[in-house]
């Protein structure tokens, strides 16, 4: 198993915040806690996104935002008590959120540190909305963060919105065309 410190955690985070805020919103931010919000529009119906979303994370999550470097690790097993994790090999693994709520097709809840948030003392609420549209499925994503952070939470805000923008645009370009990744 390989072991990330951190400080490679932050970095990788902090590199990926360059992702244009246009298109999410940091709603607040303070030194004990931020809330992100992000809204994507998917053209199919609800029920194949949400069933991409939780059956599928390992195809579309980029491996990039992974401890073991491998999106193909990742499993989201939407179930109360259930969990966003990842297998590490050799019976090793983590969990990146706690699944809280499910309601199939319509909104998902997970709780925890997602993250370098996870090495922190913080609670965070990331909330999965699913609604029909004319078009397909509007997908919500917001995620409330608190607790304590050296330096303040305030200062990751933007670098864990870049981080979840990045991962629903994956979603949607994986849905849409069965491929994260999107053409140039």
């Amino acid at each position: 198993m390989q072991r990330y410190g951190s400080g490679l955690f932050f970095a990788v985070l902090l590199a990926v915040s360059v992702v244009p805020a246009s298109r999410a919103e940091v709603t607040d931010a303070a030194a004990n806690g931020f809330t992100v919000r992000y809204t994507v529009a998917i053209a199919a119906d609800r029920q194949s996104v949400y069933e991409a979303t939780v059956e599928n994370i390992g195809d579309w999550w980029s491996s990039d935002h992974t401890v073991s470097g491998d999106s193909g690790n990742l499993y989201l097993d939407a179930t109360i008590p259930g969990c966003f994790c990842e297998r590490l090999g050799n019976g090793s693994g983590l969990v990146h959120l706690s699944v809280s709520f499910v309601n199939p097709g319509v909104m998902l809840r997970l709780t925890g540190g997602l993250g370098p948030l996870g090495l922190m003392g913080v609670a965070g609420n990331m909330t999965w909305e699913f609604d029909d549209t004319e078009a397909g499925t509007r997908v919500t994503l917001q995620y409330a963060v608190g607790g304590y952070m050296p330096g303040g939470l305030d200062t990751v805000a933007a670098a864990v919105d870049g981080v979840l923008v990045e991962q629903m645009d994956r979603l949607a370009a994986y849905v849409e065309t069965g491929t994260p990744d999107k053409a140039p």
